[in-house]
């Protein structure tokens, strides 16, 4: 009888490959051999250190008047990130986005689809109350639009819904008009990767003018193909 010698390091090498998760790509660096995707943990540490730079922000008109930040809300692994204007006064006082009417009108675009909000990843451009909730200024959207960019990298998400024309210009610029950029499909890099972007009217301009609700579902419709998801043949009322 031949006795076959086994290789402990052979056996360590397998058990090892076998625990490794699908998302692990291997290349021919001679050092770094493993990559992996952001775990959940790097994820939400890397969520408060983003938040405890924007707490220390200084000489802010908006972080003055505002009785909280209101940072994101959501699932840190969704495909979907969905970014507002800012918070308005139920918004400040719950330290939660998009929980007052423009929330609640939301809630029911999300179901529409058939997404839940919990599913999702929402957060804004500014992250204090605007003063009598106004629109945040130029000087203010780009001093926060790179906290937003951050944001942005930390949940990595396939697709961004850009709700407003403050959230377009965070990322876009402000040369163009959002009736004009609507329904259109931009592509942003952001520490050297590529995000897909939509632009859609805000809830809150939906709820001043109810007509604009089929065009945001036409956009919505849009993300559903987009993530090759079958959208629902009926829209918000």
């Amino acid at each position: 009888m031949i006795k076959k010698h086994i290789n402990q390091n052979d056996i360590l090498n397998f058990e090892l490959f076998n625990i490794l998760d699908y998302s692990y790509i291997f290349n021919n660096e001679p050092i770094k051999r493993i990559k992996t995707k952001p775990t959940l943990e790097n994820s939400l540490s890397k969520l408060e250190n983003l938040k405890r730079k924007i707490e220390a922000i200084q000489d802010c008109e908006l972080k003055k008047n505002a009785s909280k930040i209101v940072f994101g809300d959501g699932n840190l692994q969704s495909p979907i990130m969905i970014v507002g204007e800012g918070p308005g006064q139920k918004e400040d006082e719950l330290g939660k986005p998009f929980v007052g009417d423009a929330g609640t009108l939301l809630n029911k675009m999300l179901k529409a689809i058939k997404i839940k909000r919990e599913k999702i990843y929402i957060t804004n451009v500014v992250n204090y109350r605007p003063p009598n909730n106004r629109k945040p200024e130029k000087s203010e959207i780009n001093r926060y639009s790179e906290y937003l960019k951050e944001h942005i990298s930390i949940i990595d998400p396939q697709i961004l819904i850009l709700m407003g024309s403050t959230a377009m210009e965070a990322l876009f610029g402000g040369n163009k008009r959002i009736s004009q950029e609507r329904g259109q499909w931009k592509e942003i890099i952001i520490k050297q990767k590529t995000y897909k972007s939509i632009i859609t009217f805000h809830p809150a301009y939906l709820l001043r003018n109810p007509s604009g609700k089929r065009p945001v579902w036409e956009d919505l419709q849009q993300v559903m193909h987009k993530l090759q998801l079958q959208p629902p043949g009926r829209r918000t009322r």
